[in-house]
């Protein structure tokens, strides 16, 4: 055996090692029965909305808030027009929406935005009002029972609770379905899979509940780095709050569909996840060895190995194949098969995650069958395009940036999409 094959086998080693209890999770979600949760009197929340330049889509989003099975009198909905040069203020207001807009070019990014929220509604002297507040994206869409649903298991005791976070244009190509899917799979097979276990589960961008309680603690909202949402679920974990996560509630996300948007969007999680690690890693690797050392190790797991093994593969990988064709010195009879190898193997685990994942929420996916098959297939190339951004994660200077928001949809037309 080589060198670059034993190097190739050592990092699968560990990537097995770090991610295996993954394979555990399935069994769980699909097997672990589900308790159920009872209905619940309303409590009173507030829909926290941070909105960039978002007048094609805050619309429906909004109407799909006013339709919610829910009684309306316990729903306010907030809107920050953060940084707008559209008609997204007009619009929230027009639809009845409580709208403030935010001019700030310095501090940029949804953390910021919704601090200044948060401190407009205490300045209001209404904080008291709510018990809790709901997170949410202006592209996003809620199914009817959305707020009914986390409603329940709020009221069971969940201070902060996720979503199941679905696509509302799974269908467009082989990038919004590579987001989708591998949305879906976090929703049902890990924080599903965490919630059955009594760990820890995780917020996802969007689609989440905080109560009151944990803000005022928290003393607002005080998380601004490049994925505000991985450092609030861990600063949370290392501060004794369990997030919970809620099967039945269902949220639509839209999802990028230029690789150019992807790739920008995806570079700042990645260096997100570094920074995340800078601050909270020693305290998250201490927690390990404690009570909380699963939800621990599951999250040390989430934002680290990952990026800095695929980025040392790629690096490693690549420089043999550059020094090879300039200096004639390696021996490709070797290299390639190996490297063709280890591929194939990462193409194949990632089609079974995609296909187990297809197979058992198909029917929440709205887009056709043939669509549904095709994008099983071509969901480990979109993985794939991790490689590159995980190793230029490591050595660029990343900015948040705004991703454009163009699928206009109500909820309506799209439940009545094609299904399985």
């Amino acid at each position: 055996m080589t060198s670059i094959e034993k190097i190739n086998v050592i990092i699968g080693i560990v990537f097995t090692l770090c991610y295996s209890y993954q394979f555990f999770y399935i069994a769980v979600t699909i097997f672990k029965k589900k308790k159920k949760i009872q209905e619940a009197a309303p409590h009173k929340y507030a829909v926290l909305i941070s909105a960039r330049n978002e007048e094609k889509v805050i619309g429906q989003l909004i109407e799909s808030i006013h339709q919610q099975d829910y009684p309306k009198e316990y729903i306010d909905i907030y809107v920050v027009a953060d940084n707008c040069t559209d008609a997204t203020a007009s619009i929230a207001s027009s639809l009845g929406a409580i709208c403030y807009e935010r001019n700030n070019l310095k501090k940029v990014g949804k953390g910021y935005a919704l601090e200044y929220l948060l401190d407009r509604i205490r300045e209001e002297g209404v904080f008291e009002r709510y018990e809790g507040y709901f997170i949410i994206d202006a592209d996003n869409l809620l199914d009817k029972r959305y707020i009914r649903e986390m409603n329940k298991s709020f009221s069971a005791g969940s201070k902060i609770l996720t979503s199941y976070r679905n696509s509302k244009n799974f269908g467009d190509n082989w990038i919004s379905a590579g987001y989708a899917l591998w949305f879906l799979r976090e929703s049902e097979y890990l924080n599903h899979a965490r919630m059955l276990l009594g760990n820890a589960c995780a917020v996802s961008g969007t689609g989440f509940l905080v109560s009151a309680e944990v803000i005022e603690k928290n003393g607002g909202w005080k998380h601004f780095l490049l994925t505000e949402d991985i450092e609030f679920s861990i600063d949370q974990l290392l501060d004794g709050e369990k997030i919970g996560y809620c099967h039945d509630a269902i949220l639509y996300d839209e999802q990028p569909v230029s690789f150019r948007q992807s790739w920008r969007q995806r570079l700042r999680w990645a260096r997100g996840y570094l920074q995340v690690f800078q601050k909270y890693g020693i305290r998250l690797l201490k927690g390990i060895v404690s009570s909380k050392g699963m939800s621990c190790f599951d999250m040390t797991m989430t934002i680290l190995p990952a990026i800095i093994l695929t980025a040392a593969s790629f690096l490693i990988n690549s420089t043999v194949a550059i020094k090879g064709l300039i200096t004639h010195s390696t021996n490709w009879n070797v290299f390639l098969p190996s490297l063709a190898l280890t591929i194939l193997n990462a193409y194949l685990l990632l089609f079974v995650l995609g296909g187990i994942t297809m197979i058992t929420e198909r029917n929440r996916i709205k887009c056709s069958s043939l669509k549904k098959i095709l994008y099983v297939f071509t969901f480990p190339f979109f993985m794939f395009t991790y490689i590159p951004i995980s190793f230029v994660s490591l050595f660029k200077k990343v900015e948040w940036k705004p991703i454009q928001h163009n699928v206009s949809i109500s909820v309506k037309d799209l439940v009545r999409s094609t299904r399985w």
